[in-house]
């Protein structure tokens, strides 16, 4: 897909990689979330970054296919996925692009493009709003599925208990799994997790198919006015860039591939990657084209509460989202564990404990808890969420590393290939967050907080 700088590729297989590391800082890497086990094979990368990007996303594409149009619906899917096909491809190729060593983490290779301080401010700070951000979401979108799964089950028998609650339970899981040490440590759950996602995709589209298109579809933008629906079509931009948010991971995912000069982890991260992105075609673009051709502008941000019927398959449906964004919480939180067991190991010289482990991820999983219980606008905080930082990690971030390090001759393929996505991902920066925060405002006028 492309050729890198020429002084980091030559002689590069013939380099030994050379570990000038104290035995000190060798044992608080072999603690440390991400480099703690690096044992993985191909399949492991297929399967976290499924569960990475399959997440609640896909649930939300009808809705904003029904927001973006037929023409400009199937383009933004279109081009979003060839364009994070090729960032992520990039990312893959940079992470042992210096010979001997690895960017175990996305703020490394932001370090190495940008500077030691300037790549922290850039990175890290967007890192966090998404992973932090998808968490909070994840929260909301498994106590909802609790909550549907149970008013289906139910059947009008059962008393109505409050969407908080749900999310309390689904927290309640959290408060458990993220005592597992490191992300080899959760691939049994992400596997579930991948599996599950793929179970719900073919189920919600499938379901959707077998109810036919509805007698009053109506293809038309839903808003009134030209402005709401300008607003709503700057919403859907976020939500398409939500469904695409894998990148925020994929370093640290290829950091537990083994590495030798002979055998280097970008052959089997990218074998795991391409396996991936066809499994994201067949859960994303089935479920977007059939559920708007279906239900037209009436489908709900998540189709799977548009669909009641037959009521055991949705139900099952909606406890395999539970199931998977059980998973996809902790692919998303391990990152952020290891940045707080970073800085409170090594900047704060905290010796690397269970306790420490117990106390700083219980504490974390409660935020995420409390503020989903706060503010469970899901449409508007995929768009929010999508816009802010989803468009620089995943659409245009790596362009301008790519561009920084391996430095492509002007006018070439590669030059223009990188500043396109770039010219993409800024104006999807720019229109998204602006279209969410106006669905959030009117969504947030009839709701009760704790309700």
């Amino acid at each position: 897909m492309g050729t890198q700088d020429e002084q980091y590729s030559d002689n590069k297989v013939n380099d030994r990689q050379v570990d000038n590391r104290t035995e000190k800082e060798k044992a608080i890497d072999a603690w440390l979330p991400i480099t703690g086990s690096r044992n993985a094979k191909w399949w492991y990368s297929a399967f976290h970054n499924v569960t990475a990007m399959v997440g609640a996303g896909v649930l939300s594409l009808p809705f904003a296919m029904s927001e973006l149009g037929w023409g400009p619906g199937v383009a933004v899917l279109v081009i979003s996925w060839v364009v994070t096909l090729y960032t992520l491809w990039q990312m893959v190729e940079m992470h042992e692009i210096v010979p001997g060593k690895r960017f175990d983490r996305y703020h490394e290779l932001g370090q190495h493009a940008f500077g030691e301080k300037l790549g922290l401010y850039i990175v890290v700070p967007q890192q966090l709003i998404v992973e932090v951000g998808v968490d909070i979401v994840y929260m909301v979108t498994g106590g909802k599925s609790l909550k549907k799964f149970h008013d289906l089950v139910c059947n009008d028998h059962c008393k109505d208990i409050k969407l908080t609650y749900f999310i309390m339970i689904f927290a309640s899981v959290h408060f458990v799994l993220s005592h597992l040490p490191n992300l080899n440590a959760i691939s049994g759950v992400s596997l579930a997790a991948a599996v599950m996602s793929l179970s719900y995709s073919t189920i919600a589209w499938t379901a959707a198919l077998k109810k036919g298109v509805q007698p009053d579809v109506d293809y038309g933008y839903k808003a009134k006015t030209t402005v709401g629906t300008v607003f709503n079509f700057f919403s859907a931009l976020g939500d398409v860039a939500f469904a695409y948010a894998g990148h925020n991971v994929v370093l640290e995912i290829q950091a537990t591939i083994p590495s030798t000069p002979e055998k280097p982890s970008k052959g089997p991260m990218w074998k795991g990657v391409i396996v991936a992105y066809i499994v994201v075609a067949i859960c994303y673009f089935p479920v977007a084209l059939i559920g708007y051709w279906v239900y037209g502008n009436s489908v709900d941000d998540n189709i799977l509460q548009t669909l009641n019927k037959p009521t055991w398959l949705i139900a099952m449906a909606n406890l395999m989202v539970v199931i998977h964004v059980i998973g996809s919480y902790q692919v998303y939180a391990m990152p952020v564990f290891d940045m707080i067991e970073t800085v409170l190991v090594k900047k704060l010289n905290f010796a690397p404990s269970f306790l420490l482990r117990f106390i700083t991820r219980n504490i974390y999983v409660a935020l995420t808890m409390f503020v989903g219980i706060c503010f469970p606008f899901f449409g508007g905080l995929l768009g929010f969420f999508g816009g802010f930082a989803f468009a620089p990690t995943t659409y245009f971030l790596p362009c301008i590393m790519w561009l920084s390090i391996c430095k492509p001759k002007r006018w070439s393929l590669s030059w223009i290939t990188n500043w396109i996505c770039i010219m993409l991902g800024v104006s999807l920066m720019i229109v998204s967050p602006i279209g969410g925060l106006r669905q959030i405002i009117v969504q947030a006028k009839d709701y009760e907080f704790f309700s």
